[in-house]
């Protein structure tokens, strides 16, 4: 499964970083996805927002038994 998700990171990451900020895999436990945002989305106001309506979104549309992905510092 890690390798599935760091694909659709890679995916995602341009939009990140046209922004000024970027997305690492930290782990998975289980089906839960453990994530940090970093540079300008790990202070960002949105950054929940863009965790879950699209980082979230678009993990669990390419890997439908993700249940979740949740942010670590």
């Amino acid at each position: 499964m890690k390798d599935k998700v760091l694909e659709v990171l890679d995916t995602i990451r341009p939009s990140l970083q046209a922004d000024g900020g970027d997305v690492e895999l930290v782990d998975i436990v289980g089906n839960v996805v453990h994530v940090r945002l970093q540079g300008a989305c790990s202070g960002c106001p949105m950054a929940n927002v863009t965790l879950k309506n699209g980082i979230e979104r678009v993990l669990k549309e390419a890997i439908p038994e993700i249940e979740s992905v949740e942010a670590v510092q």
